[in-house]
């Protein structure tokens, strides 16, 4: 495997990952002190940060530079959903929660990583996806 095409994936995915870090931030700052959601979001939030101090990590010792950022990218898709799509209550935090775990988390990961991993970091993206699984699971169960 080359570890060119290792590092320019994982650090796909920690973009990614970056991305979730800010929209839980967002998510955070609309829901009621009082919420206890509020709490529990602030726990993913900190689960993201860790998978993106793992991913860099491996990207460090596959002697690349881990990215900082979402990118310019993942930027500007955060600017244009925090002015067309904000959510206005509870529910509506937990579908846009739901929806991004769910298709940029797993299923862009999962689609991303074909193919293109060493078993190393293989192994640590599906710890990572089993860890987004968790998050939607409770999501869903919070949503009913």
């Amino acid at each position: 495997m080359d570890n060119q095409i290792v590092i320019k994936t994982l650090n796909k995915l920690l973009q990614g990952q970056y991305m979730g870090v800010h929209s839980y931030e967002e998510f955070v700052n609309n829901l009621d002190d009082s919420s206890p959601l509020r709490n529990r979001f602030i726990t993913i939030q900190k689960d993201l940060k860790h998978h993106a101090d793992l991913l860099s990590e491996r990207i460090q010792e596959l002697d690349g530079k881990p990215a900082t950022s979402e990118g310019i990218i993942g930027k500007m898709e955060l600017f244009i959903s925090q002015i067309f799509d904000q959510p206005h209550d509870e529910k509506d935090i937990l579908k846009h929660a739901i929806k991004g775990e769910n298709l940029y988390g797993i299923k862009m990961t999962e689609k991303l990583v074909q193919d293109k991993l060493d078993e190393k970091s293989l192994n640590l993206v599906h710890n990572i996806l089993d860890k987004q699984r968790e998050h939607v699971d409770y999501l869903k169960s919070e949503l009913n």
